[in-house]
């Protein structure tokens, strides 16, 4: 018997107004990844703004992706750097049934917009610092819970207070391949490299203070980990060095 492919799906474009499960009204389109796409909705009973994820049926073959999703985003609810999922609901599009998850909204930016709004479109080095730590602090809670983020960069990564201390809120989460000890290393060399990047990147390297030098290792992944193994590691390197 031949296997029967998911259809395929290559957008939604879901227009301002449209009605999700009879309960969620459409606002605007907030972005679309590997997965599916992320629509800003209101609910239409209490005016409380949330957002809604559309799963592609093809990244979604018998609700496995959706499945393991909600079940990863249950176990790491305590996790404040994480999006805080609600409910799963079932709408039809094109005759086809498509997996939603509904979860809470996030004011800010995304931090390839955020960084636009500085000179160079870079922080310096004490802000920088700062949200070094504030991110590696919150994956650091996601490790310690023996789960992995898999896919950290500029866009899937959300800047909703800057300062002394950043509010930042990571953006879904990736199920590789890999051994779960294979993706913590790969997080922990990821979070530098966005570190290197909001500092302005090879442009701006040579410049830097010795202490960035210090945690960036010329992005050198055997020296990153041999230095910060765990994310723990990284953190507690952060809240003792000298500046």
């Amino acid at each position: 018997m031949a296997k029967l492919t998911p259809p395929r799906i290559e957008s939604f474009d879901l227009e301002p107004g449209r009605i999700l499960a009879g309960k969620y009204c459409v606002v605007t389109k907030l972005g679309s990844g590997w997965e599916g796409e992320v629509y800003g909705v209101v609910e239409t009973r209490t005016g409380i703004e949330r957002a809604a994820k559309l799963f592609y049926p093809h990244r979604n073959p018998k609700n496995r992706t959706a499945r393991q999703y909600a079940k990863r985003l249950h176990k790491l609810r305590h996790c404040p750097l994480l999006i805080q999922y609600h409910t799963e609901e079932v709408i039809t599009f094109r005759r086809l049934p498509i997996t939603v998850f509904i979860s809470e909204y996030v004011e800010g930016e995304l931090l390839s917009d955020f960084l636009r709004n500085f000179p160079g479109k870079r922080l310096n080095p004490f802000e920088a610092m700062h949200f070094l730590y504030a991110l590696a602090n919150g994956v650091e809670q996601v490790h310690l819970e023996n789960e992995y983020h898999g896919d950290i960069h500029q866009d899937n990564l959300i800047v909703s207070r800057y300062g002394l201390d950043f509010d930042l809120k990571l953006l879904d989460l990736f199920h590789l391949d890999a051994t779960k000890a294979e993706n913590k290393r790969s997080d922990i060399c990821n979070i530098i490299y966005l570190f290197y990047e909001v500092l302005g990147g090879a442009k701006h390297y040579a410049r830097q203070p010795d202490a960035v030098k210090y945690i960036c290792c010329g992005l050198k992944q055997s020296l990153i980990l041999k230095k910060f193994p765990t994310m723990s590691q990284l953190c507690k390197h952060l809240e003792t060095m000298t500046w």
